[in-house]
């Protein structure tokens, strides 16, 4: 494939290190004189294909395809000054391909991930690490300190992460925190308390686990070690292993690398885990199949790393994740808190639509998400396909710009738990009228039923989803009613009763009050979910993925969200009542409460959001004369 320098396409050389790289002449030639190389070998444009095999290896040359934004001979230019640095900055990450036909999945394939070529300690890892060398050196323990798994592959892709796990080759994790307790009161520090985590093969626990804290950093020590599964059991036989055999029994290869605090040094151990890394690959260290059957949850963690990375999984871990018996074993050997578990994770991460995506894909869509076994109506056809379709459209709208559905208020912890809910609301918008009954015959949906016995999340979380699904429908009424210039005269007729007139110009506000009072906080998310899926359309999958369609819900969102702030109502649910019942009861001149009490209760609080202004002196007032004029009515009659 040709790159061609007039429309500005050529290979670009950047030097990550300062040390030499051994190798062929070709790679000596390119690094002494890097302009002059790419001036001899771009001449005509083209680059020869065996370019593609100086990826870095422990420094050197990183080549990648890219769109230039200058000329050829001013990007030429800048390489051969000596004013600039030695070190390039990339304008994408992303491969270029001339070919506009070519799939996504292989565009994914061409992409180069910047991965830095050693570890770079913050202060505070430092001294963690400092400590645990002078306790191995103290007591003579000969003890090589691995940290293990996604530390090393979070801190070559640039990444922070407190997540410290030091794999121990020759001592038990509890004994060599109780040697750390042991030196820190030799030099006069104070002790810390040793939690050990029991082996538990159910809770994919193999092997004792001691944690200590260090520095104010939870510090995790486990053994290195090997594992052999038996036929029909996910739960393998762990016996304490080399560093090799560790990194091969790891459910992938990017998170199979090691740190050897000894050495200072980054192991690769399968000889594959940098490499797949800077490829932006998911592959097993041992074959796929086998790897899946042996642990099946091993299936979703590949999905789950795949989308927080937004890296593509291997064909063969593809193919292997598609076949029908590890689908089988993933549905009868995994429990289903653990597969909720990373699902939710899934949920909560950057990419949580691509996860979805690969669920549907790769045909685990009925495994991950199990149904009730009869439902009404029963689980139509391509009902995969319309969930994910729903949730990507909801990603698209949501994260586009100018919406505003996750980014009021200060608690980012709500906006989390917003954002996550919302996108189960999502998912689950085509099963949001489908029913099922209970052992006591009670009808429930079945959204409820994924959420909570499919996926063992909170029932809380159950219940809040079904709430979203339940205030979308009467957003629907609301959004014709402040969209459009409707009657407003039976919706009058329906707040009101004999005690209560809602003056015309505040029927919206009252209707649209009481329905946030009911959803609270997630207001925003049951309007969202109510455009998102009002109205309904024939083929939603093909119309959910147009971009004007989405264009127009969106705007539609933002219209409706503005009128109802405008009507000062984000946060009504706290309105306090401006009497409460004791007073109510004196207004009524009775002397117990009751039912009669509830319904002026309900009355008060329709006044109130008709009359946001109103004292309780004219709220008494009111009251005093709907009673008077009720009187005087039933007296005439």
């Amino acid at each position: 494939m040709g790159y061609s320098s007039s429309a500005c396409q050529l290979w670009w050389i950047s030097r990550l290190g300062s040390t030499g790289h051994r190798g062929s002449s070709l790679r000596r030639r390119a690094r002494s004189s890097p302009a002059r190389w790419l001036q001899q070998r771009g001449r005509n444009g083209r680059m020869p294909p065996r370019l593609l095999h100086l990826l870095p290896r422990g420094g050197g040359l990183l080549l990648a395809p890219l769109r230039c934004r200058s000329s050829a001979p001013s990007l030429l230019r800048s390489i051969a000054s000596p004013t600039r640095t030695r070190t390039f900055s990339f304008f994408s990450v992303r491969a270029f391909s001339s070919n506009p036909g070519m799939s996504a999945g292989s565009q994914e394939q061409q992409r180069s991930v910047e991965v830095r070529e050693t570890v770079e300690l913050t202060e505070k890892e430092e001294r963690i690490f400092r400590r645990l060398l002078d306790v191995v050196r103290h007591f003579g323990l000969g003890t090589q300190l691995r940290v293990a798994g996604g530390w090393v592959r979070d801190k070559l892709l640039g990444k922070d992460s407190a997540d410290i796990d030091i794999a121990l080759d020759n001592i038990m994790g509890q004994t060599f925190c109780e040697k750390v307790n042991e030196y820190s009161e030799l030099i006069g520090e104070e002790q810390k308390g040793i939690g050990v985590i029991q082996c538990n093969p159910d809770q994919s626990k193999h092997l004792e686990t001691a944690r200590m804290l260090i520095f104010d950093i939870w510090i995790d020590f486990v053994n290195l070690r090997s594992e052999k599964y038996a036929e029909n059991s996910r739960i393998p036989t762990v016996e304490i292993g080399t560093a090799e055999e560790d990194a091969y029994r790891r459910d992938l290869t990017i998170n199979s690398l090691f740190f050897n605090i000894n050495n200072n040094s980054v192991e690769d151990l399968t000889g594959r885990g940098i490499e797949d890394l800077k490829k932006g690959l998911i592959v097993t260290p041992l074959p796929a199949k086998a790897t899946f059957l042996d642990d099946p949850l091993r299936v979703l963690r590949a999905i789950r790393f795949a989308a927080r990375f937004d890296f593509t999984l291997a064909e063969d871990l593809k193919e292997a994740a598609s076949d029908e018996k590890v689908k089988s074993e993933l549905g009868s050997k995994i429990s289903r808190e653990r597969i909720g578990h990373e699902v939710d994770l899934m949920m909560s991460d950057k990419h949580p639509v691509k996860a979805m995506c690969y669920i549907r894909d790769l045909g685990l869509f009925y495994v991950v998400f199990t149904f009730p076994e009869k439902s009404e109506p029963p689980v139509f056809d391509k009902c995969d396909q319309c969930c994910v379709s729903y949730i990507e459209a909801a990603w698209n709208v949501a994260y586009s710009s100018g919406c505003s559905l996750f980014t009021r208020g200060s608690d980012s912890k709500l906006q989390d738990e917003q954002r996550r809910l919302c996108l189960y609301s999502a998912l689950f918008v085509p099963l949001r009228n489908m029913f099922y009954l209970d052992k006591r015959s009670k009808k429930v949906p079945v959204t409820s039923y994924i959420i909570r016995d499919s996926l063992k999340l909170k029932a809380s979380d159950a219940e809040t989803i079904v709430n979203i699904h339940a205030a979308s429908e009467k957003f629907a009424e609301l959004v014709l009613l402040l969209e459009s210039n409707i009657d407003i005269g039976t919706l009058k007729e329906k707040l009101e009763d004999e005690y209560l007139e809602i003056p015309a110009d505040s029927v919206k506000r009252v209707f649209a009050g009481l329905l946030l009072r009911e959803i609270k906080d997630f207001w925003r998310v049951a309007l969202f979910i109510s455009i998102l899926s009002n109205p309904e359309v024939e083929n939603f999958v093909d119309t959910l993925n147009q971009q004007d369609e989405l264009q127009q819900r969106k705007e539609k969102y933002l219209r409706v969200e503005r009128s109802i702030t405008d009507l000062d109502l984000d946060g009504v649910w706290k309105l306090k009542p401006l009497l409460d019942g004791k007073t109510i009861m004196g207004v009524m001149q009775v002397k117990s409460g009751g039912p009669l009490i509830g319904k002026w209760q309900q009355r008060l609080l329709k006044w109130q959001l008709a009359h946001p202004k109103g004292t309780m002196d004219e709220c008494i007032e009111w009251m005093k004369q709907s009673q008077s004029k009720r009187q005087k009515v039933e007296s005439s009659t």
